[in-house]
């Protein structure tokens, strides 16, 4: 992973440890983005990960549990029964979309160790922190310039995470001088792992219009 991917993540994450909504509790962090607050961001945004990943492994655990157990019902089955021939497929075809399910969150459940390791470095904090307090300083310009390319849609309709995902995607064409097609390509990836099928589509045709419109934000 680049260190600048990594980044991206944490904060990410970070923003997901507050409001993007009017309230005291958001208002007071964009009030005051001292260090010490980012940085109690960042703690809380990798004990929020710890937990995710005990939670996908114990998932993963319990789905190899149950494809276990349907597999061998399959088997018990196919040998009491063998006229059953359909039941016997649905068991089996149950036990091996669970083993594939549990292998798939295994698999980011792994990755994300792998994150929390990396995020220790020095370079990686600083410039996670650097991103979610862009996003906070500029958050409603940002969401502004994100709704003038939606086209009929609102920012704040769309799932939290997805927001975060454009706004952080924003900066890095403002802030940070990322390359338009770096910058979708990343986004994308986030909403790989943190969104869902009609996410992906939906940020990166966003962030099309948004590039298309102005070289920079």
């Amino acid at each position: 992973m680049q260190s600048r991917t990594l980044a991206r993540e944490l904060a990410l994450l970070m923003l997901g440890q507050i409001s993007d909504r009017d309230g005291p509790q958001a208002s007071a962090v964009q009030r005051e983005l001292a260090d010490s607050t980012m940085i109690d961001l960042l703690q809380r945004a990798l004990s929020g990960l710890q937990e995710h990943v005990r939670e996908a492994l114990d998932r993963s655990a319990d789905d190899l549990q149950n494809a276990q157990q349907q597999l061998l019902d399959s088997e018990l089955r196919d040998a009491g029964e063998a006229q059953q021939v359909a039941t016997v497929r649905e068991h089996l075809r149950g036990g091996l979309a669970l083993a594939e399910l549990a292998l798939n969150r295994l698999s980011a459940g792994l990755e994300l160790p792998r994150l929390l390791l990396l995020a220790d470095q020095p370079e990686v904090r600083r410039d996670a922190i650097a991103r979610a307090r862009a996003v906070l300083q500029n958050r409603e310009q940002i969401d502004q310039r994100l709704d003038q390319v939606m086209e009929g849609w609102r920012l704040m309709r769309l799932p939290r995470i997805d927001r975060d995902i454009l706004r952080l995607a924003a900066v890095d064409l403002e802030s940070f001088g990322t390359p338009a097609a770096v910058t979708c390509n990343e986004a994308v990836e986030l909403a790989h792992r943190y969104s869902d099928e009609q996410g992906r589509r939906m940020i990166h045709g966003v962030l099309r219009r948004l590039t298309s419109a102005a070289p920079r934000v």
